[in-house]
């Protein structure tokens, strides 16, 4: 479980997120939405360590994030995975190495326990075959599928990924939304996922937190957004429809 309050952050003069407050539970996809340049993003880097708040907590299982000393800190790390937006795949590794990279960095593992390790990950996520091949030599969809797979190779606790179905097709970002899913009811992750896409909100969207100009306001779930009444959220579901309806049009 992972729980944060008061969480705020600001660059020089800008408020980015102001006083956020949020509990995100084990087996739940929880999604984090909101146009671009309303704080999501920051908030997850804030979230992830990568970004230091202001003010407010953050706990992982009861453990402050914020006040942790060093080795403390380390211990949450290594129980995060983490999706970057653009995959972040190194291009002069082979997917086999890029799977395998969390585990040279951060364990003791031996080299025959790394190659069993990567093996299953990449099987998990339907790659298995494609160890030898270079980032460039994949599809989009297949990038993120290694990044899924070197997200999880540290067999985490907590899942946190950026905007997952940027620059996917419908089709493919569905299967990714799918597999998102699949990993986290498996393994029991507490998985959180930055995203825009009406697709991802209503597909896998178990707790939907709705971010407006820096603060949080709206939560509920994929049952009960269409009925919701914060203008913003409804101005945002509204927009949200109609980029998906031109998208369609385009592709037919």
């Amino acid at each position: 479980m992972i729980e944060f309050k008061g969480i705020s952050k600001s660059f020089g003069d800008k408020k980015v997120i102001q006083n956020i407050d949020g509990v995100f539970m084990p087996s739940d996809t929880n999604l984090i939405i909101g146009a671009s340049g309303t704080g999501k993003s920051v908030l997850l880097k804030c979230l992830v360590g990568l970004i230091k708040p202001d003010s407010g907590h953050i706990m992982f299982d009861g453990r402050d994030l914020i006040n942790a000393n060093t080795e403390e800190k380390k211990a949450i790390r290594k129980e995060i995975g983490m999706l970057f937006q653009g995959s972040a795949l190194f291009d002069s590794k082979t997917v086999i190495e890029n799977v395998r990279f969390p585990l040279d960095m951060m364990t003791t593992m031996t080299k025959e326990e790394k190659a069993e390790r990567v093996h299953f990950c990449l099987k998990r996520v339907g790659l298995e075959a494609a160890g030898a091949k270079m980032p460039s030599e994949l599809s989009g969809g297949m990038q993120k599928r290694v990044g899924i797979a070197r997200a999880i190779v540290l067999n985490p606790k907590y899942l946190f990924c950026d905007e997952p179905n940027s620059g996917l097709d419908p089709q493919t970002s569905i299967k990714i939304d799918e597999l998102i899913k699949e990993i986290t009811d498996e393994y029991k992750i507490t998985t959180v996922v930055v995203s825009h896409d009406m697709n991802s909100v209503m597909g896998i969207g178990e707790k939907i937190m709705f971010i407006h100009e820096g603060k949080k306001k709206w939560e509920g779930s994929n049952q009960n957004i269409l009925a919701a009444t914060e203008p913003a959220l409804v101005d945002f579901v509204f927009a949200s429809k109609m980029m998906q309806a031109m998208k369609a049009a385009q592709a037919v």
